[in-house]
């Protein structure tokens, strides 16, 4: 009886510190303006290609939340993209479109648009922070591949993801100020884009499908 005691015990502390990390927060979760600019710096330092960067991932208990902040720069009008560019274009990390090899959306040869991408697991919620461009939502994703296990929009971005053309979308204008949300599965990426658009983007993960406990680079200490 005394060993079968010791032997739980041990499995209870061994477990313990993976059942603390698995808490919610006890306080509220701060990230400063100075924080996000941080990202944005050394994004730009280290002449990042992806312009999407999570800052944290926050583990909320029953699911974890994604805190990132997205800069855009300028895209021309119509967006148009040949049917075999590369999955999700701007809005997918290019390591991701590179070496994803699984076919997603609809099949339609010789589909021409502009790219976008879906997410299986992570809503989004948009709040444009700077600049203005034409947001595209909706619709369907037609010849697109999804994202490699590996790639980092799979891991610490949004989750795995399906990259490709964009039809029948609907097409808005966003600007400063405006806050757009963009369910699971929902198709969405940019057409146009004047100067620069910079927006926060939080991401639920109710799967846990992301990097438990990511920091941004620019943030560690």
């Amino acid at each position: 009886m005394r060993k079968l005691v010791l032997q739980v015990l041990a499995m209870l502390f061994a477990v313990f510190p993976t059942v603390a990390l698995a808490q919610a927060p006890k306080d509220g979760v701060y990230i400063g303006d100075e924080d996000i600019k941080a990202v944005l710096k050394h994004s730009a330092d280290t002449h990042r290609t992806i312009p999407d960067n999570t800052l944290r991932v926050i583990d909320m208990g029953q699911y974890q939340l994604g805190v990132a902040v997205v800069a855009r720069g300028a895209m021309k009008g119509g967006g148009a993209a040949n049917a075999n560019a590369p999955a999700g274009g701007g809005n997918a990390a290019p390591a991701a479109a590179a070496n994803a090899a699984t076919a997603c959306g609809e099949k339609r040869p010789g589909a021409t648009g502009p790219n976008g991408i879906f997410h299986d697991d992570t809503a989004e919620s948009y709040v444009v922070i700077s600049g203005a461009g034409t947001l595209i939502t909706g619709g369907t994703i037609v010849n697109g591949r999804r994202s490699g296990p590996n790639d980092e929009v799979t891991t610490v971005l949004n989750g795995p993801s399906c990259g490709g053309t964009m039809v029948g979308y609907t097409s808005r204008n966003v600007k400063v100020g405006d806050v757009i949300i963009i369910p699971e599965h929902v198709p969405h990426g940019f057409s146009a884009i004047p100067d620069h658009i910079t927006y926060l983007s939080i991401r639920p993960d109710l799967k846990k499908v992301l990097q438990h406990g990511y920091v941004n680079p620019a943030l560690k200490q």
